[in-house]
């Protein structure tokens, strides 16, 4: 921490479509009971009339957990808010960092960075609807509006509005020419700018985003900043999370095996194939939990071969894990 000023908490993973639902949330859980989690994120149209137990349900293990929002009418958004609380969320998030076209046509993601009042009046409608924090998720800057100053500008206005942290991905967005994925990887990152930022507003909530793989580059920033988010890497490595308690939240438990982990995963997913759900919808969370280790190989053949069966089940894994060598 850079100040004394107290946040909710250092690290988190970043909300990802087709990524963080609720069955990658719960396989998270058992690597690390203290990182903010957040949802993938959720259109407001899509609350508003959609099926809200598919869109919003969680298990409380998933807690502390961030429903992060898609949309830019504030009176709209003040109502997923209260939704969002009367569900049991521990904080509602405002997405101004998408770039894909179809969020843009939308109205809202990365292209609201070019509308801070906007931005503003949202959170502050947000802000009166409920008690929970209210934050924003956005970039660098977009297009040709990226310099520091325009950063400073979004920052200010929204601040004003009330917003309790202003997560950065540390790369600018091009809303044309480039498409999500090369906007995650082709703009250039800019920490600096982010860390600035923090010296700038020392008595606003700042966390950086984008391209951290590594706890020692967690330990780096937060020299810096108040929190840290990491986005693939929790995803393509997430065993990697299993010191964080310890090493950031002082949890003197050891961290757990990833055979303990997987164990531990067994009577959940009873539970959801006694539901209806099939197994591949949680085991595809599951393939990069031995990422590096002997027999990796084999336990991504035969959860991606078997788990998609009529009728798998939790056997499934529970054979899996004897293709892995346990330490």
């Amino acid at each position: 921490m850079v100040t004394d000023r107290l946040t909710p908490h250092l690290l988190s993973v970043a909300p990802m479509m087709d990524r963080t639902d609720r069955h990658f949330r719960y396989f998270i859980r058992q690597i690390t009971g203290q990182m903010l989690l957040y949802t993938e994120m959720v259109t407001v149209p899509a609350i508003i009339h959609g099926d809200r137990s598919k869109l919003l349900g969680f298990s409380p293990a998933e807690k502390p957990l961030v429903l992060q929002l898609g949309g830019d009418d504030p009176r709209a958004l003040a109502d997923c808010a209260r939704i969002a609380a009367d569900w049991g969320y521990d904080e509602v998030n405002l997405n101004v960092g998408c770039p894909s076209d179809r969020v843009q046509s939308g109205h809202f993601g990365a292209c609201l960075m070019a509308q801070p009042q906007q931005v503003a009046q949202a959170v502050a409608a947000m802000k009166r609807a409920i008690s929970l924090p209210v934050t924003v998720k956005h970039r660098i800057g977009i297009d040709d509006r990226d310099r520091y100053e325009d950063m400073v500008d979004f920052v200010t206005t929204v601040a004003a509005a009330g917003c309790d942290r202003f997560t950065v991905h540390a790369r600018k967005a091009w809303l044309q020419g480039l498409d999500p994925k090369q906007n995650r990887t082709v703009p250039p990152l800019r920490h600096g700018e982010v860390h600035r930022l923090k010296a700038t507003f020392p008595h606003l909530c700042i966390e950086t985003n984008g391209g951290i793989v590594s706890l020692d580059q967690v330990t780096e920033h937060l020299d810096q900043v108040d929190a840290v988010m990491i986005g693939r890497w929790a995803y393509d490595r997430p065993y990697d999370l299993a010191t964080v308690d310890g090493r950031f939240y002082h949890n003197p438990s050891p961290p757990p095996s990833r055979h303990r982990v997987a164990t531990a995963l067994l009577p959940y997913l009873e539970t959801w194939v006694s539901q209806g759900g099939r197994l591949h919808q949680v085991t595809r969370h599951l393939l990069q939990l031995f990422a590096g280790q002997p027999g990796t190989k084999a336990w991504k053949r035969y959860l991606t071969e078997q788990s998609c069966k009529p009728h798998a089940g939790p056997e499934v894994v529970a054979h899996a894990l004897t293709l892995v060598p346990d330490p």
